[in-house]
């Protein structure tokens, strides 16, 4: 018979949350793949467990070379415990090609559900929890991490995003300016631990004060955008919407369409407002350098 492949959730700060069954998966597993083996040892320690089996690392950086020895083992009989850091594993952890190999093998795979930064942020936040989508961490790069928020700019569900302390001012400063500086978030920082904080208000608000400077693990929760009413829609807003689509790739024409369709207008007013929008511009620029350098009579 082949074995079993466990993912365990573990607790993202504080141990007391350790679920009964990690204990004792983790003291009778014959084999756990750990991110990291210290932390494992911390964990085991913590929890009063010593562990019967074989441990090896698994991660992000030898996951692929080392799923093939895990498979082994559990076509041979093996109960394989995985655990990564904190949380629960393949979700923005390692775990996602072990568990896409054994499913192909028609190995068991089962789970011993944890403490979720994902799902304890969203509950905290204060925002609407009946809908929402996991968009993980965002790319590093200014430029792809605006593309990547573009494509969720008119997502009307919850967002909820990882982000490192470091990068986190420059994020929240990208999501205003796609998602609007008034678009309410909450920034969720080292949950259940000693300094858990919860940070609530309006993305330009929260991006000010990231700029001092955040440290710990953090967890951001972003409104959906609102459901509006296409009548409702001004001119401003129905050119941001192009303007956005247009930053992610698309022709302008087919920006324009695509706005028309989502807010139930004629494709022509929503031409119009980007015309108007560019020829304003136009003329403040040229106005600007008229100040500039004026003309004696």
């Amino acid at each position: 018979m082949t074995g079993t492949l466990v993912l365990a959730g573990t607790p993202i700060g504080d141990i007391t949350d350790a679920p009964p069954r990690l204990a004792a998966e983790l003291a009778g597993a014959d084999v756990i793949a750990a991110e990291d083996t210290r932390r494992l040892r911390r964990l085991t320690q913590g929890l009063g467990v010593q562990p019967k089996g074989r441990v090896v690392s698994y991660f992000e950086g030898n996951e692929a070379a080392r799923t093939p020895e895990l498979v082994e083992a559990l076509l041979g009989g093996s109960r394989v415990l995985l655990v990564t850091d904190a949380g629960m594993p393949s979700v923005s952890d390692p775990g996602y090609r072990l568990v896409a190999a054994a499913v192909e093998k028609d190995i068991r795979v089962t789970a011993v559900p944890g403490p979720s930064a994902v799902l304890t942020a969203l509950a905290l936040s204060g925002l609407p929890v009946d809908r929402f989508c996991f968009e993980g961490f965002l790319p590093r790069k200014a430029g792809e991490r605006l593309a990547r928020l573009r494509e969720v700019a008119e997502e009307r569900r919850t967002l909820v995003y990882f982000e490192a302390p470091h990068r986190l001012d420059d994020t929240l400063a990208a999501m205003s300016e796609v998602f609007g500086t008034d678009r309410r978030a909450a920034v969720c920082r080292e949950l259940t631990k000693t300094y858990e904080e919860v940070r609530r208000g309006p993305l330009a608000e929260l991006a000010e004060w990231a700029a001092e400077g955040v440290r710990g693990e953090i967890t951001v929760v972003v409104e959906g955008a609102p459901e509006r009413d296409g009548g409702e829609l001004g001119a401003e807003e129905l050119v941001r919407r192009v303007r956005v689509r247009e930053e992610a790739g698309e022709r302008r024409k087919e920006a324009i369409a695509a706005v028309a369709a989502e807010a139930g207008l004629p494709k022509r007013e929503v031409f119009d407002a980007v015309v108007a929008a560019k020829n304003a511009a136009g003329a403040a620029g040229t106005g600007a350098a008229g100040s500039a350098t004026p003309v004696t009579p």
